[in-house]
């Protein structure tokens, strides 16, 4: 069933007249209220409504929609609440400052993607409401958000993983309105994106630690089997150990892991550097002397644990300020975050 919500307003005694139209499902599972503030951000993300324009008052949605006055004022609650709508005594609901819905999928939540969302909120305008979401690198859930968001909000950024399923979801939203993040994979070449690269880059930054890495009888790369990260760092560390004369191990079995003196790690999971520093402590090992450590990924305490812990990472304050400019504009967005090395006492 389809409402026609005719809003009418006057500008230079001049009348005007917009139509916003939702379907309403007395049959869906989701409730009243729930489609109709749906029904209202549909309408503001393909521009069929705009700053300032009049909602129908609660007492016209009662009367003439079917509808009890607890869901319709449910529903403009929300969307007062969520800073899409205001109301002014006496004369109603309107639409507040040509606010706009985004939403924002990541796979998990940890301290580096904590980086990456305060980048990106904090460069968008006031206008812009952020709705984020995780998929967990289970392709259902990623199925069931996107399926659930389509036509609800303005644009769209997702951080995608390794699964075939991953494509015809994304081919469903409009390449315009559609910005990948963080890997380049089950994307085509048309995308918009910001990417970092886990493979030449990788090794390229990992030059500079040479020195460094040369004091330690061998390198361990400790990959976890319960890891998403990309496997083609582990084939350019390979590589980069290979070309540079280094003894080197791949280790997958994280259970297996023991801290040895003159060895130096590299790994890409924190849970893995938390082992390392409680077996140095038990063994009374000096990090950056006795064994070292590389972490893959910065965060906000690594400078500080310790006396400092080497990373490798990509910058997620730029990606997040790159992600946010790509919905501040009408323009088109490919680019690559550079990825570094930044050397501190554990190495």
């Amino acid at each position: 069933m389809f409402f026609y919500l005719k809003i009418t307003y006057f500008t230079n005694q001049n009348r005007t007249e917009r139509i916003m139209v939702f379907e309403f499902n007395f049959n869906s599972d989701i409730p009243k209220y729930q489609q109709l503030v749906n029904a209202v951000n549909d309408a503001l993300a393909n521009n069929s409504i705009g700053s300032g324009d009049p909602l129908p008052s609660v007492n016209s949605m009662v009367k003439e929609y079917s509808l009890s006055r607890d869901t319709v004022f449910k529903a403009y609650s929300i969307l007062k609440e969520n800073g899409v709508i205001e109301s002014v005594p006496n004369k109603g609901y309107f639409v507040a400052n040509d606010t706009k819905k985004v939403l924002l999928v990541l796979d998990t939540f940890k301290a580096y993607k904590e980086v990456l969302y305060h980048a990106f909120v904090n460069n968008l305008p006031k206008n812009i409401i952020v709705d984020v979401q995780f998929h967990h690198y289970k392709i259902n859930n990623l199925k069931t958000i996107l399926n659930n968001s389509k036509g609800k909000y303005y644009k769209y950024v997702v951080m995608g993983f390794d699964n075939k399923g991953v494509a015809p979801i994304l081919a469903d939203i409009e390449k315009d309105k559609l910005l990948l993040i963080d890997w380049n994979i089950n994307a085509d070449s048309d995308y918009n994106y910001v990417f970092q690269d886990f493979g030449q880059a990788f090794m390229e930054a990992l030059k500079p630690a040479l020195p460094a890495l040369k004091k330690y009888k061998r390198l361990v790369f400790i990959y976890p089997s319960f890891t998403n990260h990309p496997y083609e760092t582990v084939t350019y560390f390979k590589a980069f150990s290979e070309a540079n004369n280094l003894n080197f191990k791949i280790v997958t079995e994280a259970e297996a892991f023991v801290v040895k003196k003159g060895e130096a790690y590299v790994s890409v999971s924190d849970r893995i550097l938390g082992t390392f520093l409680e077996q140095c402590r038990l063994k009374n090992y000096e990090p950056g002397t006795d064994a070292g450590f590389l972490s893959y990924n910065e965060t906000p305490m690594k400078p500080f644990i310790y006396k400092g812990i080497s990373v490798i990472s990509t910058n997620f304050k730029a990606m997040g300020a790159a992600a946010a400019s790509f919905i501040n504009t009408d323009k088109s967005l490919q680019l690559y975050i550079p990825t570094q090395l930044t050397l501190r006492d554990s190495l």
